[in-house]
């Protein structure tokens, strides 16, 4: 991912410091720290229940924080939650589109909402819905839209404002893979356009489109940095990648080889997570020939972000179950 020109000047667009977000004695958001820089599309990922969400709302004055601080667009997260919801997008999962209502009268209504001028109103909605590529469906019922064009529907109309920070929630989630790309390249052209995006998913082929990531899990950051730093830095063991017959059914006895730490299934092959390549392939190797099997092959491999994350969540749970 390419840097926009609009990040070189550093300026930061969200600023969160030690923010905690807790429902009774639960803690959904655990003590979180980073800054998103102006024009940077910046992912937050995790599995579901990780505290996304949570985070997201506050951040668009929805929850209020139990402690800790934050900006968005320079504007406090505790005591400027309303001027906040006037300059920000915000797309939650379930954003609200009318479905009795057109495209357009659905485009018509958030301009009124968001208080568009009216001899802009035109312009605007000509505008949202050339970027969100419905131009075929304007007079069409919302109801009749496959999920795919909602999400690009309830995308246009949470910007038709023009704002400059854009928040969207797992906008992705419950469509297709070709939909998916197609949105993610209406993302890169507002990032390109210089507005800044905060993006939470679960899907980790959707981090790589970001410039930076945290991920989180049980609300507590355990990782930030580029995706290319994910796979490099913070990620300090090796992956090996191993191509058999019936992987799923080596999963236990490779996990239990002193050099292996972590397993995990990845379409038909098995990715293995160790601190000593060589070592582990040695072991491999004797396991399998021990057992007769010479259809296999082990080769070590660059990281991808789901490994990344998996060695991470491995280690996290490792630690506080020893606690």
């Amino acid at each position: 991912m390419t840097m926009n020109p609009s990040m070189e000047n550093n300026q930061v667009a969200v600023a969160v410091n030690d923010l905690e977000k807790k429902f009774g004695t639960f803690t959904a958001v655990n003590h979180i720290n980073f800054e998103v820089k102006q024009g940077e599309i910046f992912g937050f990922l995790g599995p579901n229940g990780a505290g996304k969400s949570t985070t997201i709302r506050m951040l668009c004055g929805i929850y209020t924080p139990t402690s800790g601080s934050g900006t968005v667009g320079g504007f406090d997260i505790v005591k400027e939650q309303f001027k906040i919801k006037e300059n920000i997008g915000y797309m939650s999962q379930k954003f609200s589109l009318y479905d009795d209502l057109t495209v357009e009268e659905n485009i018509d209504f958030y301009s009124r909402i968001y208080n568009i001028p009216k001899n802009e109103r035109k312009k605007r909605k000509d505008e949202t819905i050339e970027l969100a590529g419905i131009e075929d469906f304007r007079k069409s019922l919302t109801s009749t839209l496959s999920g795919g064009w909602k999400q690009r529907l309830a995308l246009g109309c949470a910007i038709i404002h023009k704002p400059k920070i854009i928040f969207l929630d797992e906008p992705t989630s419950g469509v297709d893979p070709i939909t998916r790309a197609n949105f993610w390249d209406i993302i890169n052209k507002m990032a390109a356009a210089g507005r800044t995006i905060f993006v939470t998913t679960h899907y980790m082929d959707e981090a790589e489109n970001c410039n930076r990531l945290v991920m989180i899990y049980h609300g507590t950051m355990i990782a930030m940095g580029t995706p290319e730093e994910m796979k490099t830095k913070v990620m300090k063991s090796d992956i090996l990648e191993i191509i058999m017959p019936h992987a799923e059914n080596w999963l236990d006895k490779i996990s239990q080889l002193s050099s292996i730490k972590e397993t995990a299934l990845f379409g038909i092959n098995i990715h293995a997570v160790t601190d000593n390549a060589q070592k582990a392939i040695a072991e491999l190797n004797g396991l399998f020939q021990s057992q007769s099997l010479s259809d296999y092959s082990v080769n070590k491999i660059k990281a991808s972000l789901e490994d990344v994350f998996v060695s991470l969540i491995e280690n996290y749970d490792a630690e506080h179950k020893e606690k």
